[in-house]
């Protein structure tokens, strides 16, 4: 393999004996063999202090490029030591307006002002028309970089009109007709306007049957139309139909992995713009919350669990096997909630299916809860030479699985309602449940029984 053909990890192991070195020369030699998105991933990916020296080696104009293919979260850490006018000066060669505000909205709200402050007029307009918008919705995710043209012009027009361009919006796969009012007619796609007769007008040759995405739409939303419709690329219209912007499949793939990563992080508490080398305080406050929140819930737990002291010491196997039923209805609960959580997010979970849902998970979990139920009841009437302990465990066990498959059905809907991201607290609700009703179930029944 040739040096220019180097992987990138293999690059990096390079780079860290040359950062240890401080040989800053080869290490620049090293990094004009990666791509810009390759070397945005290696600062991404490197602890703090190689971080900065990775970055404080580029111009300005090379930071430009390579900070569109950093994660968000470092952002505010790589310009921290920068003023505003050399954070605008920065800005300023970023390809579009949209990678700007992303980049903008990592910033405290004081050096924001300053920076926007610092950029020209025409530039800070448009990304302040940007940033009026919430950045999870179609005009906080949209650019503004869009070509359109008249219904009345001729193809030949448009063609000419293309050539002034020394190179068009990237992913453009289709221009955008609007009236003399910038309001959107229809759509002029690329693949039609190549092969058109160059006399025919816009009119004869454009598509109408263009569904634009209105600016408040979530982005959730726009995810779910590009993945239905196999979109490129969408036009963004405000209420009243005026063109503002495009949505491309690059920005939409951005969206969906940062789903998929709230989803996973949200599951054990993580915050999603969680730096991985953060510095360690920093770390540890943001997990302490949830650290916190599951202490209060165990507490909730042993709680229960202290009621029955007296009938666990005179049935000593009861300590032994209550963790069992605690545990495969917290399997079970979390089953059905990712599923109905995975289900929202992509739009599939609504009124009219809930009942379905929630019968069939019901159903599910009833069988489920029967067949485990028999073998651990067979298990422990043998193990402890007590049928009556196994009947105990069989019908907790059963309890305890049906409240977790309808608390996984209901439970993310509830707390969507309450402003509250299923992701983050379903998990810790949902435990706190299972196991409370499972140590109540098993221990009540075993003091109704023995006591």
């Amino acid at each position: 393999m040739s040096e220019s053909e180097q992987e990138p990890e293999g690059v990096e192991q390079q780079l860290q004996v040359l950062i240890d070195q401080e040989d800053h020369h080869k290490i620049l030699d090293l990094l004009e063999i990666l791509k810009t998105p390759d070397i945005g991933h290696l600062i991404t990916a490197s602890p703090p202090r190689q971080r900065m020296l990775l970055w404080n080696l580029f111009s300005e104009e090379q930071q430009s490029d390579i900070i569109q293919y950093v994660d968000e979260d470092i952002v505010s850490d790589l310009l921290e030591s920068k003023t505003p006018i050399e954070i605008a000066n920065v800005l300023e060669h970023v390809d579009s307006d949209d990678d700007v505000t992303d980049i903008l909205q990592q910033l405290p709200d004081v050096i924001m002002v300053e920076v926007l402050r610092s950029m020209r007029e025409q530039d800070r307009e448009r990304v302040e028309t940007l940033l009026s918008y919430p950045d999870d919705t179609a005009g906080g995710l949209m650019s503004t970089d869009i070509i359109s043209v008249r219904a009345a012009v001729t193809v030949d027009v448009v063609l000419r009109y293309l050539r002034r361009h020394t190179e068009l919006p990237p992913m453009t796969d289709s221009i955008f007709v609007v009236n003399r009012h910038d309001i959107l007619v229809g759509s002029l796609p690329l693949s039609s306007l190549l092969v058109a007769d160059p006399n025919t007008t816009v009119r004869d040759v454009m598509s109408i049957d263009v569904e634009p995405i209105v600016d408040t739409m979530p982005e959730d939303e726009i995810a779910g139309l590009f993945e239905r419709f196999d979109l490129v690329s969408a036009p963004v219209v405000d209420e009243q139909g005026k063109l503002l912007g495009r949505i491309t499949v690059d920005d939409v793939v951005d969206v969906i992995i940062e789903q998929a990563d709230h989803s996973i992080l949200a599951m054990a508490g993580l915050a999603q713009d969680e730096d991985t080398f953060a510095p360690i305080m920093k770390t540890a406050r943001s997990r302490a919350f949830w650290l916190g929140t599951n202490l209060v819930t165990a507490f909730i737990a042993s709680a229960v669990i202290n009621l029955f002291e007296g009938t666990i010491a005179k049935v000593v196997a009861l300590a032994v096997l209550m963790p069992i039923v605690a545990s495969m209805g917290g399997v079970a609960g979390s089953q059905t909630l990712t599923l109905v959580i995975r289900n929202m997010a992509l739009g599939h979970v609504m009124e009219g299916n809930k009942r379905w849902l929630l019968n069939r998970e019901l159903a599910v979990g009833a069988l489920n809860g029967v067949f485990w139920a028999l073998v651990v009841a067979v298990v422990a009437a043998l193990v402890f030479n007590d049928p009556l302990l196994g009947l105990i465990i069989a019908i907790a066990l059963v309890i305890n699985m049906i409240v977790a498959a309808l608390t996984g059905v209901l439970l993310p809907g509830v707390l969507k309602s309450m402003g509250i991201d299923p992701a983050i607290a379903g998990t810790v609700v949902l435990t706190t449940v299972t196991d409370v009703v499972g140590f109540m179930s098993f221990l009540g029944l075993a003091t109704y029984f023995y006591m």
